[in-house]
Order: structure tokens, then sequence, then C-alpha cells
């Protein structure tokens, strides 16, 4: 499993029984995760005293139930990077941790290529991605549908003072951008896909990963240039296997050459040394 030691910020203390115990910067925080079925005793002082915990309804969704009073907003750093956390609906922060060893990942492919290298980030959240990719030097394309997502990712750039870089911000179903893109005939060498498990479109059309994911990549495709660099595509979807994905970019990238290569992503958690799967990533890469 593929995991980053390269956190300050940020620490997984402990998890069990369904939970994390997490430090975000100065605050520890409590969240659902489905992936912690063990029930490990909770001996960590911090579980009793974290300054908020998120609580599920049975009714779906649920509540942050807060300790003490914890500003709006924080900014917690993964080496250059500099990241605002919040903590919203839905159990989330604004950032996925975990994900670093791909944002190191795409900074090597990139700062290694020896070329100029156009990138495009689809269902790009809060940026993250593209912040690494920008201070690689790529040029960037970050798209979400989420207005609110690309105004948080435009602060997270100015943050990590990377507001200059070559970004494009786009508001925009990812689908369809791409299919605009090629159209347009605009290629790009590196695209990179966190989609999200589930959804509903405006028109109360149903998302399902599993089901839509051949043909996203089939999509993609038709946006990289004749030489592309890699395309790293990252799950959360219990029952879309690493396996799968990779296979899902070998059946539609076979034609460029280049190796394949997938498994979990994770985080350590510090209480044990054991490390916490959390979700999955494939890469299709050029041959150097």
């Amino acid at each position: 499993m593929r995991f980053s030691k390269d956190w300050k910020d940020y620490e997984l203390l402990d998890c069990s029984g369904g939970e994390r115990l997490e430090r975000w910067g100065d605050y520890v925080l409590i969240r659902p995760d489905p992936q912690v079925i063990w029930d490990t005793p909770k001996t960590n002082p911090l579980w009793d005293r974290a300054d908020a915990r998120y609580l599920r309804s049975s009714e779906g969704g649920g509540h942050w139930e807060f300790r003490r009073k914890l500003p709006e907003e924080w900014e917690i750093g993964y080496k250059n990077l500099r990241f605002r956390i919040s903590p919203t609906g839905f159990k989330h922060t604004g950032l996925f941790p975990e994900q670093a060893v791909n944002w190191d990942y795409a900074q090597q492919m990139i700062g290694g290529a020896g070329r100029d290298i156009r990138v495009l980030n689809l269902f790009a959240y809060t940026g993250a991605a593209t912040l690494a990719a920008a201070e690689a030097g790529a040029s960037v394309c970050h798209v979400d549908a989420a207005k609110g997502m690309v105004r948080w990712a435009r602060e997270n750039a100015a943050l990590s003072k990377l507001e200059e870089k070559p970004v494009r911000w786009i508001v925009d179903d990812c689908a369809k951008f791409v299919d605009r893109e090629i159209r347009r005939g605009s290629f790009y060498d590196a695209v990179i896909l966190d989609p999200p498990s589930y959804g509903r479109g405006p028109g109360g059309e149903v998302w399902k990963l599993e089901d839509q994911i051949y043909d996203l990549i089939a999509l993609c495709k038709g946006v990289l240039t004749e030489t592309p660099l890699f395309v790293m595509l990252n799950s959360y979807t219990t029952g879309l296997s690493a396996s799968a994905m990779e296979y899902v970019l070998g059946a539609n990238l076979r034609g460029f050459g280049g190796s394949l290569e997938s498994g979990e992503i994770g985080l350590p958690v510090k209480e044990t040394g054991m490390v916490l799967p959390c979700g999955s990533t494939a890469i299709w890469k050029a041959e150097r």
C-alpha cells in the first residue's frame, strides 16, 4: 500500500469502531470511516478530548458536535502547499490527506518529463492535485462542477503563493467539458481523475462510478496528446477494485504503450504503526 510519510500538519492518531481520530494542525477531529471495521480499545486520551466529532444520523447525513468553539476555517500545509480546512457537511474538511502520495507522484512525473506538460484535473475538488502539478511546472486546467469548490481551490492557490501559475479554473460538468475540449482541438499530456462514487446530475440522472468509468476513460483518451505522460484514476468506491480500474485504463490506453500500476493508498496510524486503507489509485504512465 502506498502512503506518504511526509505529513507534519496532519496525523491519523488512531482508528477504531468505525471512526478516525485525526489531528488537523492544532485541532483534533473524530470522523466516521466505513473502512474501520475493527473495534480495538480506544486507549488514546484524545478520543475523549477531541475538539469536534461528526455524528451520523440514522436518517442519513449527520452533524458536527463541538467540544469547544473552533474557527470556521484554518490552514495546514504539506511541504510547500497550503490548504484551507473547514469542517463541512457530510463529515468532510476540504482535503483528502491520503492523496498526498499521489501529489508527490504527479510532481515526480512532471518534474522528470523534460518538457512542458499540460495537465487536466477532473473532479478537481479544492485543488490539491492542481497545486501540486502547478508547483512542479505544469500548466493546469482545473475542472469541477461545484462553483464553491473551485472558489476554495483558488483560495488554496493563493495560500500556496501559486495564484500566478498558469491554471485555468473551470466550473463545468467534467464529461461535457472534455467533449468540448476534444472538439476544440485542445489536448493534454496528463489527466488526473478523482470522480465521486455516486451522485445525481442537474436533471436527476444518477451517477454511479462503476457504471460510468469505462466510458469516462474512453472519452478522456480523446483529449490526450500523441505523447501523453500519465493518466491517474482515483476511487473511494468499495465495489470497484484497483485491479479493475487498472484494466479499464489498459483497455483504453494500451495503444500508447507505457505501463500500468494500481493499488490501495492509505494513511499511517500513529497508535498502531499500521496503515488504514483509504481508497485506490490506478495509473497509466509512459515509458521513460
